[in-house]
């Protein structure tokens, strides 16, 4: 059985890390993008514009509601699509743009994280106690003081076990880019499968290192929130 994880083309150990490799250099770039995207949709959800509410609640709502493997379809085959009827448009002896699956992955789940980040932004400011953002104003604080000193400290701290959990769901939903072909871990674990039959052995392997970066990941967070707690006092 070992046999079946050397390095070189005797085994599948090299195509199983690569596909490792590649599976957390996609969450990893995601987070941010879904991240930022996330911050911007909450805003949008708090601000006082209605339109700008409406339009916030809504991508939430519509973002939320659709399976995330049909996002992703949506965004390689529409975006891509989209892409070239515009770039051809303007320049039609120029060559099709080529939306890569990596790419395509990165748009899709950040647009579900951000969806899903935004709501527990969204209720971490909400969770602001309005006397310190009143204390404040008394001081002469400005609106980019109160948000940077006072308000986004908090947030973090009340997100960021919210935040930990979409991570996660973040790093096994990486598993859906395999069927856009993207040589992720998911994909190289099925064409292992498909060549050697010998699924139980290869799946769970792929369960054991999806199961570890979980675990690693949540013990990285439990450090996070401790550090983000510091010197409060519990009741």
């Amino acid at each position: 059985m070992l046999e079946l994880f050397s390095y070189g083309d005797a085994g599948w150990g090299d195509e199983i890390l690569k596909g490792l490799l590649v599976t957390l250099e996609l969450a990893l770039v995601t987070l941010p993008v879904g991240l930022a995207l996330g911050f911007l949709v909450a805003f949008a959800a708090l601000s006082s514009n209605k339109i700008l509410r409406r339009l916030g609640t809504g991508y939430t709502t519509i973002m939320r509601g659709i399976p995330e493997i049909l996002t992703l379809f949506v965004v390689y085959n529409g975006l891509g699509l989209l892409l070239n009827a515009i770039y051809l448009g303007l320049w039609p002896d120029a060559e099709a743009i080529d939306l890569s699956p990596f790419l395509a992955g990165v748009i899709a789940l950040a647009l579900v994280f951000a969806a899903f980040s935004a709501e527990v932004i969204r209720g971490a400011f909400n969770s602001l106690d309005p006397g310190q953002i009143e204390a404040g104003r008394a001081i002469g604080m400005r609106p980019g003081q109160i948000l940077r000193r006072i308000k986004l400290p908090q947030v973090w701290r009340f997100a960021l076990p919210g935040l930990g959990n979409l991570w996660i769901n973040l790093l096994k939903d990486t598993a859906l880019v395999s069927v856009i072909a993207l040589d992720d871990l998911m994909r190289a674990t099925k064409v292992a499968v498909g060549l050697t039959k010998q699924p139980f052995t290869f799946y769970l392997v792929a369960c054991m290192l999806y199961w570890a970066m979980s675990l690693a990941s949540e013990q990285i967070l439990a450090r996070m929130e401790a550090r983000a707690n510091r010197g409060v006092r519990r009741v």
